[in-house]
């Protein structure tokens, strides 16, 4: 057994890479142009009241610009969403060139084709580590059924396979 050492991140890295997860978008209008990350920390946490959740590294420069947005979109990135999903994520270049979208009357910014919507407002936001776990209400929400998600794992996107049969 490995201790965790917080100097070698490359391990932690691996480890937590062996765990498949979502890659969600989390987007809002500021100024009038759409600002968002990527996070593939998404988790429901609550049936109620409706809280779901995501992390979002201390360092990052987007979320100052999100944080206090009256709304947030919550896109899950379908499995046709790697190169927006990159976009998105860039440190460089316009994120939303080409990508559609549709904007909600209170901001909040949803991906068009994504698996599911949610529309969020920050419920809580605590400090954990090199991260805040943002905690966010469910406001209002749409799932497209048949739209297969975008999936990260070993560092990697990837599709969900299809399922050999129903449940019985």
């Amino acid at each position: 057994m490995i201790i965790p050492d917080p100097a070698e991140s490359s391990a932690l890295r691996r480890v937590y890479g062996s765990y498949p997860s979502g890659v969600t978008a989390v987007c809002a209008l500021r100024d009038g142009a759409p600002v968002g990350i990527v996070a593939s920390s998404f988790v429901g946490v609550s049936m109620d009241p409706p809280l779901v959740s995501v992390c979002v590294q201390h360092t990052s420069t987007t979320w100052p610009l999100l944080a206090d947005r009256p709304r947030l979109g919550l896109s899950v990135l379908a499995s046709t969403h790697d190169r927006v999903c990159r976009q998105i994520a860039s440190k460089t270049g316009d994120r939303f060139a080409g990508v559609g979208y549709t904007a909600t009357e209170d901001g909040a910014v949803l991906i068009h084709e994504a698996a599911a919507w949610l529309d969020c407002t920050v419920h809580d936001v605590l400090r954990a580590g090199d991260h805040d776990l943002v905690l966010l209400r469910v406001q209002a929400l749409q799932s497209h059924d048949g739209v297969p998600p975008l999936v990260f794992h070993a560092s990697g996107f990837h599709a969900l396979a299809a399922l050999a049969g129903t449940a019985a």
